[in-house]
């Protein structure tokens, strides 16, 4: 897919309770001005309708930003929403299924934490691969073991296909992790849970200033 690289580099996955001070959409709005290349609703918590009209939400308020809005774990809502395309986990739906109900020319992201998961990954269903976790992450509870640089890199190295980083990363990680491999970094968190995203994302536009 043209450009999805790019689009990989700043990736946001939204968090209902940290995104709570300012709200959802204009927490992400604030961090796309600072510049997101990517946004995933993640809303473990809310039903099917619900992360529809968050969805809706978001994607009016990305119009004409050119970054893509995926939706987490819910590829039917992905599709009422009509947003660009959803992630899935290990646990969920196969990504074949996934693929049959997005049709053909949406975005399909996969979590992968092992090289069994990475290598079974098909580049003819599924676009890009969340890699990790890197750390351990607050946000996530039943995160698997993190597999630190070295984990992500070996990973990267067995994927046919770009990655993105995810678990417990901040600015200054940002040329670790692109000496990886891997196209971009997932971030919670360390935008999210900030008190301006917009600040916080365009910290890793520059991390040779944060120490």
């Amino acid at each position: 897919m043209n450009g999805l690289h790019q689009l990989l580099r700043l990736y946001l996955v939204t968090d209902s309770a940290l995104c709570r001070h300012l709200g959802l959409v204009e927490t992400v709005v604030q961090a796309v001005a600072g510049g997101v290349t990517m946004v995933q609703l993640r809303a473990k918590d809310a039903t099917t309708p619900e992360r529809v009209s968050m969805a809706l939400a978001l994607k009016a308020a990305l119009a004409g930003t050119g970054v893509p809005l995926l939706i987490n774990d819910d590829v039917e809502a992905a599709v009422a929403a009509d947003v660009d395309g959803a992630h899935i986990g290990q646990g969920d739906m196969q990504p074949a299924q996934a693929r049959n109900i997005l049709g053909p020319h949406k975005i399909l992201g996969l979590s992968c934490e092992t090289s069994d998961a990475v290598l079974a990954a098909d580049p003819g269903i599924v676009d890009y691969l969340g890699i990790g976790p890197v750390f351990g992450t607050a946000t996530k509870a039943d995160h698997e073991t993190p597999i630190g640089f070295d984990g992500l890199e070996r990973l990267v190295r067995l994927s046919a296909l770009p990655t993105v980083a995810i678990g417990g990363l901040k600015a200054q990680h940002q040329k670790q992790v692109l000496a990886t491999g891997s196209k971009g970094q997932a971030i919670v968190s360390a935008i999210c849970g900030q008190a301006d995203p917009k600040e916080a994302a365009l910290a890793f536009k520059y991390p040779e200033l944060c120490t």
